[in-house]
């Protein structure tokens, strides 16, 4: 493998602290030197400068990345890859081409499978089929409860050993409070998280989005906040009384963050994770029956957007997460009711936010890359997420000013349903490499 040489490009690196010019040296997929450069001058045709290569004296590639912006592979910690049992969704394949177009070198992929992951087989079978794609680096998250049914807790020795990452029933919360207490004493004994879909089903039940003015106009049933708020009270009171690790998934609401928030002062074991399109959008984006707009947990009010925006700044919030849910055309296009939940997230989620938090000021680049890297790896337990010496070449070259719309008809994914079609999102994607190897350009 040869040697490559980053020069004049900006590093990010919140894991280390670096945020400034740096030289990058790879060797063997590795990163082998991280010395200071003298900084670039800004230009305006920086894609240009980002992909341009030469040779050096001593047979290196040089990958000249003045004006760019080079970063830790990105990190996704809520992934929806279809495979195995629904490949006309999305396969292991077109979903890691995905991830590697939105800057991302490691996902992970929920269990909401068929057959769900909840047993070693099926967990073997999604890495295999990673590994034979070899694009992105892709870790199963393995089912709670057998069938994913809230009723029987799954060997979580057998799937951890298979080499999931955590726990979770996903879209089906674990709603009986005394075996989640058992799911969390027995994870705790590995030192891994749950990672809990927060929504009470009967508060739930039969909702399609947020319950408020919007709904109420539309004539749809609504999910209240308190569908979600009321479960993560729930979960906090047991991560404290067991000292098991939860970890919250999609916050939607405010009184979530701040429930949150108060449990972390106590020392309560929880992280969490927010959308982009969370962070984005409110449940006026439904509009007139909408169903890219529909998502489950559902878009909520500007008071609620704002202090999810807001526990990201004070620290509360620990990641951000595409949950990435792609469907056929066909699913999508019918009547809001049956419509299912979720959109296609991996190739937006770096522009929006951007546009959403970056532009506004609310974040700085480098809060925002800690959020998309260091942070959801930690959680997942990964050595990946920055560019530390020694670490794997994960890395990804932004040019952090470019713009570009939105056009599903051009995903990787085969999920071409987004709210942010035809929007104009600032930030490119140039250039991501995997292990040295570069996957996506």
């Amino acid at each position: 493998m040869d040697t490559i040489l980053i020069r004049g490009g900006h590093v990010i690196d919140p894991a280390d602290q670096r945020d400034g010019p740096f030289d990058i040296v790879i060797e063997r997929g590795k990163i082998a030197d991280i010395q200071p450069a003298i900084a670039a001058t800004p230009s305006t045709s920086l894609r240009v400068a980002s992909r341009a290569e030469s040779r050096d004296a001593n047979g290196a590639t040089v990958i000249h990345a003045t004006g760019t912006l080079v970063v830790p592979g990105l990190v996704d910690l809520h992934t929806h890859l279809r495979e195995p049992g629904r490949e006309d969704k999305e396969t292991i394949a077109t979903g890691s081409a995905a991830a590697a177009r939105g800057g991302f070198t490691t996902i992970c992929a929920m269990p909401n499978t068929t057959p769900p992951a909840d047993h070693r087989g099926v967990v073997d079978l999604i890495h295999q089929a990673a590994q034979r794609c070899g694009i992105v680096s892709v870790h199963a998250v393995g089912a709670i409860t057998k069938g994913r049914q809230g009723k029987e807790l799954t060997d979580f020795g057998e799937l951890f050993d298979a080499g999931c990452i955590a726990l979770s029933d996903d879209g089906n919360p674990v709603a009986d409070s005394f075996l989640m207490r058992r799911a969390l004493e027995y994870a705790k004994v590995f030192g891994r998280p749950l990672i809990q879909h927060a929504e009470d089903p009967t508060l739930a039940a039969g909702g399609v989005m947020h319950e408020g003015l919007v709904s109420t106009t539309l004539g749809l049933r609504g999910i209240p906040s308190e569908a979600e708020s009321v479960l993560v009270a729930r979960d906090l009171a047991l991560a404290e009384l067991t000292g098991g690790w939860v970890h919250v998934a999609h916050l939607s609401s405010g009184t979530s963050v701040e429930l949150i928030r108060q449990a972390k002062r106590r020392g309560v074991h929880v992280t969490c994770e927010v959308t982009p399109h969370h962070l984005a959008l409110t449940h006026e984006a439904v509009g007139t029956f909408e169903t890219r707009a529909k998502v489950n947990p559902p878009l909520r009010t500007e008071q609620d957007r704002l202090a999810l925006i807001e526990g990201l700044r004070d620290g509360t919030i620990d990641c951000i997460a595409t949950d990435h849910a792609p469907h056929t055309e066909w699913e999508k296009d019918a009547d809001f009711d049956s419509a299912p939940f979720g959109i296609s997230g991996l190739e937006t989620a770096l522009g929006v936010c951007v546009e959403t938090l970056v532009k506004p000021g609310r974040l700085t680049w480098s809060q925002l890359i800690e959020k998309l890297s260091i942070n959801p790896a930690r959680i997942a337990g990964l050595a990946c997420g920055t560019l530390g010496v020694g670490r794997e070449a994960d890395l990804t070259l932004i040019d952090p000013i470019a713009q570009w719309t939105v056009d599903p008809q051009r995903f990787a994914s085969k999920g071409r349903r987004t709210p942010f079609a035809g929007r104009t999102l600032t930030s490119v994607v140039v250039r991501v490499l995997r292990h040295g190897v570069e996957v996506a350009r």
